[in-house]
């Protein structure tokens, strides 16, 4: 058996080994400094969620350095669904633009991570040439390696860790509830007082998934490719079963959604609603730095875990600053980049990199940030439970407009 594990550990690095070599991208310093200096001057178009003031302060951050260290113009292209930027640079594809394509640079995970790799719009694998890569916790974070059970190889950069939680007034809910079975009862006491936004925003196609999880009669089946309709219908059933008794006691009676996150965490300003949905564990420390939220609002998770996954950057195909592209990936997993994106004065996202393997200045920053009155710690945050594969969500997604949509 170890001769066996050692023989095929040697053949996969041998495939990886080659198919680096066919992209031209040996691993070397003398590369990586090639790379830097093909990359000073480019315009790097950088196609990046929008909808959130502190995350495109941090991305404008993320530019100036990119331009004082390099050299390097970057354009933060604000984008609401990251499933358009796969139709466009799959449109562009299709008509034979592999060349100077509009994107450079997207922030991506999942559904739509899975659909580029399939229709084979991205570059790479091209991380192994990145220095800071070195320094990424593979070991004890499976999800900068899996992206909703698609394997990574290496064709996209984890640059953060996300965690479903729920943000709550304390002042005006005292009790929370502990599971998706719970909430349900929760909400029958509490009329009008939760929602969701409604998918296929990710924080609601997030919350279906989160409940999918907890209501399946074997959650197992949930990580391989949906491939037939009795399966999905059979699967599917607690869920659809759950929403139709939740629905009536949301905001609005469930007749209306928020649209967006923002959305949703306006409601929650405003006093309509108590609960609000997150996938970062220090936003609600960082939105009461911002004064977006009451000082009064906190975290909570469901006891037997919630859903947690990495987001990352990749480089289309067709990106006519590949280099650009890869110092910029390179320096989002930088220590300088990951401290101030975990520090949730600027953001709160909890850092790829493995502590243990930074410097001893690096590990001292880290060490420092106060994360703030309302974050959890890890082992307050629990388990974390693994994302169904793709496939699951784009039914889901698909059968709760049917249902629900207006």
């Amino acid at each position: 058996m170890v001769r066996k594990s050692i023989g095929l550990m040697a053949l996969a690095a041998g495939l990886f080994c080659s198919l680096i070599a066919q992209t031209g991208w040996a691993q070397s310093s003398d590369n990586w400094t090639d790379i830097k200096a093909r990359a000073e001057g480019q315009t790097l178009y950088w196609n990046a969620w929008g909808g959130s003031e502190r995350i495109n302060n941090y991305i404008s951050w993320v530019g100036k350095e990119l331009w004082d260290q390099y050299g390097i113009t970057l354009i933060h292209v604000k984008v609401t669904d990251t499933a358009d930027i796969v139709s466009r640079v799959l449109a562009e594809k299709t008509a034979g633009k592999d060349s100077n394509g509009s994107v450079d640079l997207v922030w991506i995970n999942g559904e739509n991570f899975a659909s580029m790799k399939k229709n084979g719009l991205l570059f790479g694998p091209f991380t192994q040439n990145l220095p800071n890569y070195a320094l990424v916790d593979v070991d004890n974070k499976a999800t900068t390696t899996v992206d909703f059970m698609v394997p990574v190889g290496g064709m996209e950069a984890p640059w953060g860790m996300a965690k479903f939680n729920f943000i709550y007034d304390s002042a005006r809910v005292k009790s929370t509830p502990n599971s998706i079975t719970e909430l349900l009862a929760w909400s029958e006491k509490h009329p009008g007082s939760f929602t969701y936004p409604s998918p296929p925003d990710f924080l609601g196609s997030t919350f279906l998934k989160q409940a999918l999880l907890e209501l399946a009669a074997d959650p197992t089946i949930l990580r391989a490719k949906v491939r037939k309709s009795t399966t999905f219908e059979s699967a599917t059933a607690p869920l659809w079963a759950y929403l139709d008794k939740l629905h009536p006691n949301l905001w609005r009676s469930g007749t209306q959604f928020p649209v967006s996150s923002a959305a949703q965490q306006q409601l929650l300003d405003d006093g309509e609603v108590n609960i609000q949905l997150s996938f970062n564990p220090g936003s609600a420390s960082s939105l009461i730095k911002s004064g977006e939220l009451s000082p009064n609002v906190r975290t909570f998770v469901f006891e037997k875990g919630t859903i947690g996954n990495t987001h990352f950057v990749a480089i289309p195909y067709n990106s006519s600053s590949k280099e650009a592209a890869m110092v910029a990936a390179d320096f989002l997993m930088s220590p300088k980049a990951q401290a101030r994106k975990q520090d949730p004065e600027y953001w709160g996202d909890d850092t790829v990199l493995a502590i243990d393997k930074l410097s001893a200045a690096d590990q001292k920053t880290f060490a420092a940030i106060e994360l703030g009155v309302a974050t959890l710690s890890p082992q307050e945050l629990g388990p974390t439970l693994l994302e169904p594969h793709p496939s699951w969500m784009e039914r889901i997604e698909k059968e709760w407009l049917k249902r629900y949509g207006q």
